[in-house]
């Protein structure tokens, strides 16, 4: 195992794929020269040539387009939307093109496309650059979404997505990219639907995904000194989550909270809680709670923007008030 950053695991990831499969390319706005405006794809360009690294004009719409046009030719592009927020621009593309091509044509074609996308507030970007979007996604069938927390796990969701054979929106929280964790030096994968349990407990299931594991983590260290014995499940997986999982953990400990960094009205904590409640009712000893943004354009302000998300003292204060009984 070495350490390494969540920045590198992807990058790694990409290298890895690209020499393991000359089929994967690269598309995306910058990503060439500039190296990505993270820098996930810095020094990809000199390594593997234009032909396979692309800079593409600022055009979403065309980049997708172009990029499952790509896949009906056997191709297994990798496209960079600079911004999750920018992903509104191709939701055409994505919704009625990507997810359905294959249903379509009665599976005789395949869209195996990954879409990253750096997400989230925290970095003072304001409205228009700070939004987590993945509700918008969650009801749309024949699309997967994928959000690692570690390290670890971005890299063996990286390499799982980029070999299916179909759409995945790969979604990295932007605060995530310079921390660390500890990946294996051997090839590896992880299988996607599947979900992670980071910390076991007894008193109440806490199901989260991305940077929140994190949050949520720190929240649960505190709460242990109030007598309160957090099982948390990090999703990895969110569309489609693994609900095997998520039951056995509220069977055991009887209490639910999801906590997400998108906001809290039509969120994928509504969609959690709705599961749970149509086929775990009974062994809930007390009502759902939901953590989650507050319904806002995310704010420039420093000292608003750190109040409109959530962040571990507010999951602590509020599981403390709402749930020790």
């Amino acid at each position: 195992m070495t350490e390494t950053f969540f920045i590198k695991a992807l990058q790694d990831s990409l290298i890895e794929e690209m020499q393991r499969d000359e089929n994967v390319f690269l598309m995306g706005e910058d990503i060439g020269k500039y190296g990505g405006c993270f820098g996930v794809t810095r020094g990809l360009l000199e390594k593997f040539g234009e032909k396979r690294v692309l800079d593409i004009p600022m055009s979403e719409t065309s980049m997708v387009g172009w990029a499952i046009g790509s896949c009906l030719l056997g191709l297994r592009p990798i496209v960079e939307v600079m911004f999750m927020d920018f992903i509104t621009l191709c939701m055409d593309q994505i919704i009625n093109q990507a997810a359905k091509m294959s249903y379509i044509y009665g599976g005789k074609v395949h869209i195996p496309l990954v879409i990253r996308a750096p997400a989230g507030a925290g970095r003072r970007y304001a409205a228009s650059h700070s939004q987590s979007l993945e509700s918008l996604f969650m009801s749309i069938p024949g699309l997967i979404m994928v959000a690692p927390s570690t390290p670890y796990d971005a890299k063996g969701l990286m390499k799982t997505s980029i070999r299916n054979n179909n759409p995945v929106l790969f979604i990295e929280s932007k605060l995530l990219y310079w921390t660390k964790g500890k990946v294996p030096d051997k090839e590896y994968t992880i299988p996607l639907g599947k979900a992670s349990i980071v910390r076991k407990g007894d008193n109440v299931t806490i199901v989260t995904y991305s940077r929140m594991t994190n949050e949520c983590l720190k929240a649960a260290e505190k709460l242990q000194n109030k007598d309160i014995d957090c099982e948390i499940i990090d999703l990895r997986t969110i569309k489609p989550y693994d609900k095997k999982a998520i039951v056995e953990s509220v069977k055991k400990t009887g209490k639910l909270v999801v906590v997400e960094e998108g906001c809290k009205t039509g969120g994928i904590g509504a969609e959690i809680i709705s599961f749970v409640t149509e086929n775990a009712h009974s062994y809930l000893k007390s009502p759902v709670l939901r953590i989650a943004s507050r319904d806002t354009p995310i704010p420039y302000s420093p000292v608003l923007e750190d109040a409109s998300i959530p962040n571990a003292t507010r999951i602590e204060n509020i599981i403390t008030q709402k749930l020790k009984k």
